[in-house]
């Protein structure tokens, strides 16, 4: 079994446009009902914090694992990540593992990926502005990816603590060669043609943004669940997608989207062509990616080959 420490798995520098094609690939084959993927169990030992269970299997990929990952929020104040994990590929043939890798770099770009995709559906193609709030792991990951597929000319960045807004300001504009403007409110990152909100996932948040704030023709990616967004706010979408109708209805089950509208269709539905994705240049569009264990297949089964070609990682016997 190869090992990749993340260390290994950040060597192999699987470039963005890489995984967003991967999930785009994925995505048409889940909305062709060839996947396998059972809504996540998990347990939650602290407030507000999770580990959870997340098998898969893309039979066109042979990629079939799980990922065992915990998000703990209150990890950032004692300099730990807030999300962190393991990632088990076995063999679809014969069952047997055949890799366990770090799934904390995993986790954020496929992350980012997902609304790329998302956003090539149900932005406007010529969507020119960015609006980033929460400016984590995830905001990092998101960006890059936004800027994979559009033609940014200015980002926004917002975080609960000025100074990491200004850093992100300074290095993701550096690493994009993008004009990012650090600012005071979260309601100057919503006037933008794409806005993501990667804060946190709570339970029982307190959201900051109103009804009213995201203009005509945007688009927005909530990666934090609805943690930022109040409920009237989202029922203003023309559209609200997610990666996982099943799974978006379980969490509802579980306590969490008391305020959300019904999503109209997942991103599988879309991509494979059975329901609609953007229609109008005035819709307000939305799509809640709940972060899906496909992500991780699709992102991993590649992780694990270029692994194998450049030589990374150690073996382990079983």
């Amino acid at each position: 079994m190869l090992y990749l420490s993340r260390a290994d798995v950040e060597a192999v520098d699987l470039p963005m446009p890489d995984i967003i094609a991967a999930l785009e690939a994925m995505f048409v084959e889940k909305g062709q009902g060839k996947v396998e993927m059972p809504p996540k169990p998990g347990i939650h030992p602290r407030k507000d914090a999770f580990i959870h269970a997340m098998p898969a299997y893309i039979p066109s990929l042979s990629a079939a694992g799980i990922k065992w990952v915990s998000g703990y929020p209150a990890n950032q104040a004692k300099g730990l990540p807030y999300i962190t994990g393991l990632l088990i590929l076995n063999d679809p043939d014969t069952g047997i593992p055949i890799s366990l890798m770090d799934a904390t770099w995993i986790t954020a770009q496929r992350t980012g990926a997902a609304t790329a995709v998302a956003a090539r559906q149900l932005a406007r193609p010529d969507s020119a502005t960015a609006g980033i709030i929460a400016c984590g792991v995830q905001g990092r990951s998101n960006l890059e990816a936004l800027a994979a597929v559009f033609d940014l000319r200015r980002v926004r960045a917002y975080d609960i603590h000025p100074e990491i807004a200004e850093r992100f300001a300074t290095e993701m504009g550096e690493r994009l060669q993008l004009d990012i403007e650090a600012v005071r409110t979260p309601r100057e990152c919503v006037e933008a043609d794409l806005v993501v909100t990667s804060g946190p996932i709570l339970k029982n948040p307190s959201p900051v943004i109103e009804p009213g704030w995201l203009r005509r023709g945007a688009f927005a990616s909530a990666v934090d669940f609805d943690s930022y967004w109040q409920g009237d706010a989202l029922a203003e979408a023309d559209k609200l997608a997610t990666d996982d109708t099943q799974q978006l209805e379980y969490y509802r089950g579980q306590g969490y989207f008391s305020q959300t509208p019904p999503a109209y269709a997942d991103l599988g539905e879309i991509l494979a062509g059975s329901k609609p994705g953007r229609q109008g240049e005035e819709e307000r569009t939305f799509c809640i990616n709940l972060g899906i264990a496909l992500d991780d297949m699709a992102t991993a089964i590649i992780v694990y080959r270029e692994a194998r070609k450049r030589g990374l990682g150690r073996e382990l016997a079983l």
